[in-house]
């Protein structure tokens, strides 16, 4: 419950700037990629400024979410390791279980207690 409350007064705030920052900055803006400033620039084009900042935001993200993954690799490694190793240990101790439950094949000798009898030496 306080997650999603959270989540809400964080959420729609940001949703909010957003949606108003979209709707005042509508204006086109030329983009160049033309390093030597030729005029016209070789390699432009218009957009609004909301839809620039916006596609540059969303390029942030995915290539600081590729840069994580890929850093966490040596631990997802291990985690698929060990999830192995885990599986191995149940397998066998399902095994194991399952032999020492099973009557065995071989009869073992039964072993009665015999009483044993005293005889004081002075008795014969």
């Amino acid at each position: 419950m306080i997650r999603k409350l959270i989540a809400v007064l964080i959420l729609v705030p940001l949703t909010l700037a957003i949606v108003l920052f979209a709707v005042g900055n509508r204006a086109p803006v030329a983009l160049a990629f033309d390093p030597f400033g030729s005029d016209p620039p070789m390699f432009s084009f218009s957009a609004p400024l909301f839809l620039v900042l916006l596609a540059a935001l969303i390029a942030g993200v995915i290539v600081g979410g590729a840069a994580a993954w890929s850093r966490q690799s040596k631990w997802r490694r291990r985690a698929r390791r060990l999830s192995a190793d885990l599986k191995a240990a149940h397998a066998e101790n399902a095994a194991l279980r399952r032999r020492l439950e099973a009557p065995s094949l071989v009869p073992q000798p039964q072993t009665s207690i015999a009483a044993i009898a005293y005889r004081h030496p002075s008795a014969a």
